[in-house]
């Protein structure tokens, strides 16, 4: 008997009891979350609202980031070599279907169903890895990243791909990554990100710009700084973490006489207080697979800059001002548009009309349904 039929045969008895479902949580951050963190941790919680889920974690100290009220189990890391034995352990623990928020996961000779998530196709383009990962996995992520077999070789293991815009998903498309059903389940903002904080800033202040995102090259927060050189009287704060030697680098590429903040990190309360005081949210991205950042500005009622990318056009519904990849002038051009009072409140009440539609229920719904759909049950009636 396949793979593919066991998990028929195993699924198909769903109707006689509740469906099993397994999230693989091993991929939460200890410390602070990052973009794939936060989409696992933010899926879970929403998603054990509306059907019992259980949770693989491999350090306790992901718990700290992770819903208390959703029942765990500790495994092996994913960078371990017991992960090639990952589906005894999911067998054994009875799983029906189990969600990766990541494409990265071990084992075969399943008796589950299996949905794994690619996010974007970035490192295409922009090879560089992250840097927290390990240097061995890093030497493979390069490797991996220069043909798309191994992609669609990781892919076709599983039964269905989950992506979070209808952009990757056309991309998933156009290069025939995967023989699989692709769904999209958005990413959206956390509910602590929905309206400020008492006491934040009046919307609209005059002078601060907001960056939140990474510091990859793809980022291009280089463009923002050399935008700043057309942009006297405002205050550009660079808000996430970034390696010392990184600061370095764009330290040294600060137009004389500009106003930068690099903050190191920042806690979610001084972020909200930031933001909702601000002109705008601004990125110079390259290259995206959601933006998450721009959603957040959409319902905090802070107008967004960003580069005229195809994922940036879907995620606002085009309520943002754009300016060209590398264009520091347009840069600086779109800002002072969106200081224009007449213009900051035509985008303000359309972007937050669009970003209504991303919230995290809506998300785990969609996972839910295909979920469901893979496992061969039918919702419960109400």
């Amino acid at each position: 008997m396949s793979e593919h039929d066991r998990g028929t045969t195993r699924v198909g008895r769903e109707s006689e009891r509740a469906l099993r479902i397994v999230v693989d949580a091993r991929w939460t951050r200890t410390d602070q979350h990052d973009g794939i963190s936060r989409y696992g941790a933010s899926l879970i919680e929403a998603l054990h609202d509306l059907h019992p889920v259980r949770m693989l974690v491999h350090d306790e100290r992901q718990l700290d980031l992770l819903p208390a009220e959703v029942p765990h189990v500790k495994v092996n890391s994913p960078f371990s070599p017991r992960e090639l034995w990952i589906s005894r352990t999911l067998n054994r623990l009875g799983a029906d279907v189990v969600f990766s928020p990541l494409q990265i996961i071990g084992g075969s000779r399943r008796n589950y169903r299996l949905v794994v998530t690619l996010h974007d196709l970035i490192y295409y383009r922009h090879p560089t890895p992250p840097g927290f990962l390990p240097l061995p996995v890093r030497a493979a992520w390069r490797l991996y990243h220069r043909a798309f077999w191994p992609q669609r070789l990781m892919l076709d293991r599983a039964d269905a791909v989950v992506t979070v815009s209808e952009t990757t998903r056309a991309l998933i498309e156009h290069h025939r990554l995967t023989r699989r059903p692709v769904a999209v389940v958005p990413n959206a903002p956390s509910g602590s990100a929905l309206a400020a904080p008492a006491g934040a800033p009046r919307a609209g202040g005059p002078r601060e710009l907001v960056y939140m995102g990474s510091f990859m090259p793809y980022k291009d927060v280089e463009t923002l700084l050399r935008g700043m050189a057309f942009l006297p009287g405002r205050r550009l704060h660079l808000v996430s973490r970034l390696a010392p030697e990184r600061e370095a680098e764009l330290r040294a590429q600060v137009p004389a006489g500009a106003d930068v903040v690099f903050w190191r990190g920042i806690d979610e309360h001084d972020y909200r207080r930031l933001l909702a005081g601000a002109s705008a949210l601004v990125t110079a991205s390259r290259d995206e697979g959601f933006g998450l950042p721009v959603i957040e500005a959409m319902n905090a009622g802070t107008p967004v800059v960003c580069t005229d990318l195809d994922i940036f056009g879907e995620v606002t519904g085009g309520h943002a001002r754009f300016f060209a990849p590398g264009d520091a002038e347009g840069f600086a051009t779109a800002v002072r548009a969106v200081e224009e009072p007449g213009t900051r409140a035509e985008l303000v009440a359309g972007a937050r009309a669009q970003a209504a539609r991303f919230t995290w229920h809506n998300s785990a719904e969609r996972l839910l349904d295909l979920l469901r759909e893979l496992a061969g049950v039918s919702a419960p009636r109400s």
